[in-house]
This record gives structure tokens, C-alpha cells and sequence, in this order.
């Protein structure tokens, strides 16, 4: 059979398929999608149950024209596709290839660049703003997930766009929610009738027409808004939507184009706030993913005929080691509860979630929510631990001071995804949080050089730690070190001296500590140099007898740090020795620099960032010439060579 895909290069495109062929695109897409991700990994399941969603939508309106903003992003493979850059998917998520998110620099269809949740409604709302402003015309619609409506985001951009009364389409895609419970025939039926342009014609004409009675008119309106609003709630979910001053049509089946296309061809004619329930199945046409969505929303390599992820290594990640002691805690400490904005299994609570579902509290995403409500707990003699990934803190930056911070409440901030975090690229890398989370009072800052630290640490906050705790860790697997059923209490502020040498001190934190280890083997094997490695472990309070140690003994200093330069690790260190006017003391900061990084794999970020083993012995040697420490041709060597590499 001919393969249609082949033939789509844009939304031109698909403007004239009938019904038959859509779907038979429909089917090769997921077919495509499938097959393209189980070899890079992506977000699966969401963007198979909008494709007959996006199909419809771009055969309807008139992108780039007509601005689509898809809220998070991970719903838009399907959209990448027909718009130019189906050669281009194979690579999607891999360095130099294109992102999983939308991208305003990456095609012209791209709207809105998003990543995180929420956002959708309140960019568009600007667009269809800014149109109004310089007098354009065309259409913006935000596609939303049902999970984003659980954002305060979300709201204050549908509370403020609904009182504007301007032109703007907000089409929600439900598919987990028990938003509609009255789907059926007469739902159908309804949406059928109010979606009618007749209908419509004749209302805005009775409408103008019983404005002309000064005394009963506002009677008759208002009777017959009430009548309507109440037939509508009776069989339908959508009079929230409206006392916002949206027009709300649907539920309608989003994978049924009959339905798909006749109500957006209608609905784009209309004038004013409008809101288009789509009903979808994520993971729809690949039986694993329908089987369970959650599994397949965001995953690595699998096997595309059985679903079965394809592990690359034995070894425990650092979510599972979460996940397996903040259940060991909760059985020593009764008072321990666990919160999380819609990540139950991406930060590894769904075990605690079964084994103490009392204590467990999944808030959706809302990410303030959860740490005010991390707060109150808190305020009432509870230990919650508030699981997070680190970009997605960022969001409640404002909650961390002003409600735990401030009034000094013991919430644990467990920081899944800190650092780099490979493939999800710039919206996803978790590398501001030491800078920002350094700066506010009372918090207490730890990184753990590998799994079995990771578990000590939290045991350590839980039950020495009277204040606000982060714990930033990384993605992926651990270190494949030995993990220590038995909790091991940490001495709060105090580094860890893992290896002894003399004039070179290299401070790491985190999984970087490993990588300076093995620069200190390198170069103690291949010119004998002798450096000293410090686990940092904790970022507040800083360890100042080390520092004071270290800028007596050493003459050059190395911080190595998972994040940016700008207010980290090693601008704390370098704000240290200059308070303690120990300037004369040479330090180099090792880390980010100030720009988003891209997507790629960890590892090689890692490499040409010059963090990893390699290149932390170069920088070694390029600090011993600077510093005239030697002068041996053999360093002069070395140094060259490992600059070429």
C-alpha cells in the first residue's frame, strides 16, 4: 500500500484528504512514532492520543498563520511531523537533532517554545493580545491537557482571557480526567445543536432583539441563560467553563474526525472566548501504552512489539534509592508523609504510594501547591517530604522563601533530575537550583556523590534537621556503590576528604566527586602529581574549617559542580575566601556557563564541558602551568595532549 506520510512534507498537505486517507495517516503516524521511539525514548503516550487532534486541527486552520501553542510540548510529535521535520524526528531528543518540546527557533509552526506545564492558556492569550494590538487577524488556540488544568496557571489565563471577551480557542485534551461524567447520546446531541451556526444566528438575534426592552429585557435574558446553563450542566461538564466567560462546546471523541471537523470548522467562524472539550486516550493505537499510560507518558529505549523498556545497566538510579528509603523512613517515623505535583512514579514515590496511600498526596501539577501545602503540614508538627523534580521547583521558588523558608518549617525538598539531565534539553535540566536556593535563610543544601550518600542524607534530614532541607540528586543510575541498610548520620556542614595530597585541593559535588577521583588517578599514574579531592556535601552551611585548611595548605583550588557558575558551589567558595580576605589563594570554578545548555547525551555534555575524568585532569595541568608549579617538558606534554583530545 502507498505510504501517505512519504507525501507530507507540510500542513498544505493534508488540507484536501478525505476522511479515509486522515485516517490511514493517522494509523502510519503512530506506526512512525512508535517505531521512532523505541529507539531514542520520548514521551510516548501523550502525542498518540492527540494525532487525529493535530491532523484535524491543521487541515482546519492555517499554520503557521494561525498560532497552535501546545501546553507542556510533549503532545506535539504528531504536529512535528507534518510540519517539515519527519526526515528530522529520527533524531528527535538526540544532540543535534531536534527537541522534544516546541521550539520557536526550530520551525515557523512553533508558536511557543513550553516544556512546563500550565503555560499555554496565558501565552496565547498574549498572542491573541498582541494581534488585536497591531490589528492582524487570525486565530490562536491553546491545546491543554487535562493535567495542566490542575495548574493555578491555567486559570488565572482562563479567568483573565474570559473576562477580555477576545478571540481566543482553548481546546482541552482530557484524557485521564473525571472531568465529564455524562458522555453519551444527549451530550452529543447538545453539543450538536449549540454548535449549529443556525443556533448560534438565532441566539445572537434574540439576544439583540429582547436588549430593546428596558424593563423586562435583562429578565428575559437572564431566564433564558439559566435555562441553558442548567440544561447544559445537567448533561454536561462545561458551566465552570463558562461563568469564566468562555463558550464551551463539547465533550466531542477526539479520534473520531466526523466529530473533529465539523466542530472546529464551526467554532473558527465564531467570535469571542472559546472552549472545546476533546476526549482522547493516551497511548491510543499501542496496546502497551493504552494498557498503562503512565509507564509510556516519558520513557527510554523499548521494545516496540512488547513495550518492554531496554535497561542499559543493573545498577540502581538514584530515583529507586529515593523511592526504596523514604519507605524504610515512614516505617521509623510515623509523622513522615510524601508529596508530589503529578510525579508519583518519575520521582519513585508509587512505592511509598502503596505501601502507606494515607500518607501520600499526589497534588497535580502545582508546584506552589505543593509546597505551601508542604507548609501547613509542616506547621502541625508533620515531616513532609516534597519529591520534585529540580527544573520544576524553579516554579515555586516564591512558596520556598516566603512559607517554609521564612517561618523555618522542616520540609524536605528531594530534587530529582538536578543537573543535566540529558535528552529533555534546555526546559529540563536542573542546574539553577544551588543559585537560587542558596541565597534563602535557614535552608539547609546537600549533594550526595552517589546513591548510598543519598540514602544517609535523607535519614540525616529527617532526623537531626529541625529546619528546610534540599537534596539535589541526579537522573539515571547511581554509581554502583555498595548501599548500607543501615542509616548512617552525616555531620551536618562537614565535608568529606576522600582523597590526601598536597598544593592542589579539588572540591566536587555530587557525582563529579567520582570523576575527580579518577583525574587523581590519572595523574598520579601518568606524572605522579598528588591532588587533593573533597566531597563538598554540603552547599549551606558551607564547611568553613576545610576552606580555612585548605587556603593554608594548598596554593590552587578546583570547585567542580553539576550546575552554573553563576551563584553556585564555587562562587560560595570564592565569596568565602574573600570575606575571609584570603584572596591570595588561586581558584578555578569548574561548571555550567551562563548560557541553556542544549539535548544530548549526559555524558558527552559532561565531556565537552570538560567535567568529566579527562578533562578535570586538564584543567589540573593547566592550572600546575599558570601556576609555575612545574615545568617538566612531560606536564607541557601531557597538557597539550589532553587539550587535543
Amino acid at each position: 500500500m502507498d505510504i501517505l506520510l512519504d507525501r507530507i512534507q507540510s500542513p498544505q498537505d493534508i488540507k484536501d484528504l478525505d476522511m479515509a486517507h486522515l485516517e490511514q495517516l493517522a494509523r502510519e503516524i503512530r506506526e512512525y512514532i512508535v517505531s521512532t521511539l523505541s529507539e531514542t525514548g520520548g514521551h510516548l503516550a501523550p502525542s498518540l492520543g492527540v494525532v487525529e487532534l493535530t491532523l484535524a486541527l491543521h487541515q482546519v486552520f492555517d499554520s503557521p498563520v494561525d498560532k497552535i501553542v501546545w501546553d507542556v510540548g510533549h503532545q506535539s510529535y504528531a504536529h512535528k511531523i507534518i510540519t517539515g521535520r519527519r526526515e528530522a524526528f529520527l533524531r528527535i531528543r538526540q544532540e543535534g537533532g531536534i527537541s522534544g518540546f516546541p521550539k520557536i527557533s526550530e520551525s515557523e509552526h512553533d508558536a511557543f517554545g513550553v516544556g512546563h506545564a500550565s503555560t499555554a492558556i496565558s501565552a496565547a492569550f498574549g498572542m491573541a493580545c498582541a494581534r488585536d494590538l497591531v490589528g492582524d487577524d487570525y486565530h490562536v488556540m491553546a491545546v491543554v491537557g487535562d493535567g495542566a488544568l490542575t495548574g493555578g496557571l491555567s486559570y488565572e489565563g482562563l479567568n483573565n482571557a474570559g473576562a477580555s471577551g477576545k478571540n481566543l480557542i482553548v481546546i482541552l485534551n482530557d484524557n485521564s480526567m473525571s472531568i465529564s461524567p455524562n458522555v453519551g447520546a444527549m451530550a452529543k446531541y447538545l453539543t450538536n445543536i449549540i454548535a449549529n451556526p443556525l443556533y448560534n444566528k438565532i441566539k445572537s438575534e434574540i439576544w439583540d432583539f429582547t436588549g430593546k426592552f428596558q424593563k423586562m429585557g435583562p429578565r428575559i435574558r437572564y431566564a433564558a441563560r439559566r435555562l441553558e446553563e442548567g440544561l447544559k450542566s445537567f448533561v454536561m461538564p462545561g458551566v465552570l467553563f463558562e461563568r469564566l466567560g468562555f463558550r464551551y462546546f463539547g465533550p466531542i471523541d477526539g479520534h473520531n474526525f466526523d466529530d473533529l471537523l465539523p466542530t472546529l470548522t464551526v467554532i473558527k467562524e465564531l467570535n469571542g472566548p472559546i472552549l472545546l472539550h476533546v476526549l482522547t486516550k493516551k497511548g491510543k493505537g499501542f496496546k502497551p501504552a493504552e494498557k498503562n499510560a503512565s509507564v509510556f507518558h516519558g520513557l527510554g529505549r523499548f521494545d516496540k512489539k512488547t513495550g518492554s523498556p531496554i535497561k542499559s545497566s543493573a545498577t540502581l538510579t538514584y530515583t529507586q534509592v529515593f523511592g526504596k528509603t523514604i519507605c524504610d523512613l515512614a516505617e521509623q517515623h510515623p509523622n513522615l508523609v510524601a508529596i508530589t505535583p503529578a510525579m508519583a512514579l518519575g520521582t519513585g514515590l508509587d512505592r511509598f504510594a502503596e505501601q502507606f496511600p494515607q500518607r501520600f498526596y499526589d497534588v497535580g501539577i502545582a508546584e506552589g501547591h505543593a509546597v505551601t501545602f508542604a507548609a501547613g503540614l509542616a506547621s502541625r508538627g508533620i515531616r513532609p517530604v516534597v519529591a520534585i523534580y529540580s527544573t520544576f521547583l524553579q516554579r515555586a521558588f516564591d512558596h520556598v522563601i516566603h512559607d517554609v523558608c521564612l517561618q523555618n518549617l522542616p520540609v524536605i525538598f528531594a530534587l530529582d533530575r538536578a543537573g543535566l539531565v540529558g535528552d529533555d534539553g534546555p526546559t529540563h535540566h536542573g542546574v539553577f537550583d544551588l543559585a537560587y536556593l542558596r541565597t534563602i535563610p535557614n535552608l539547609t543544601i546537600m549533594v550526595p556523590k552517589d546513591e548510598n550518600e543519598l540514602r544517609q542524607m535523607l535519614y540525616t534530614a529527617v532526623s537531626f534537621i529541625h529546619g528546610p532541607v534540599a537534596i539535589r540528586y541526579p537522573r539515571g543510575y547511581g554509581e554502583n556503590v555498595p548501599i548500607s541498610e543501615q542509616f548512617t548520620p552525616l555531620p551536618i556542614g562537614k565535608s568529606e576528604q576522600v582523597k590526601k595530597g598536597n598544593t592542589i585541593a579539588v572540591i566536587a559535588v555530587g557525582p563529579l566527586v567520582h570523576r575527580a577521583q579518577t583525574a587523581a588517578d590519572i595523574l598520579h599514574h601518568e606524572d605522579g602529581t598528588r591532588i587533593e579531592v573533597i566531597n563538598a556535601r554540603f552547599i549551606k552551611p558551607l564547611d568553613r574549617d576545610m576552606l580555612k585548611k585548605v587556603a593554608k595548605d594548598m596554593k590552587l583550588v578546583i570547585t567542580l559542580e553539576e550546575g552554573t557558575l553563576m551563584g553556585g558551589l564555587g562562587s560560595s567558595i570564592s565569596e568565602f575566601f574573600i570575606d575571609q580576605n584570603l584572596q591570595t589563594i588561586r581558584l578555578i570554578r569548574c561548571g555550567l556557563p551562563d548560557e541553556f545548555m542544549g539535548q544530548g547525551n549526559r555524558d558527552t555534555m559532561l565531556k565537552k564541558l570538560g567535567l568529566d575524568a579527562e578533562g578535570i585532569a586538564a584543567t589540573v595541568r593547566q592550572g600546575l602551568l599558570q601556576n609555575n608549579f612545574h615545568k617538566s617538558k612531560r606536564i607541557r606534554d601531557l597538557f597539550k595532549l589532553s587539550k587535543s583530545l
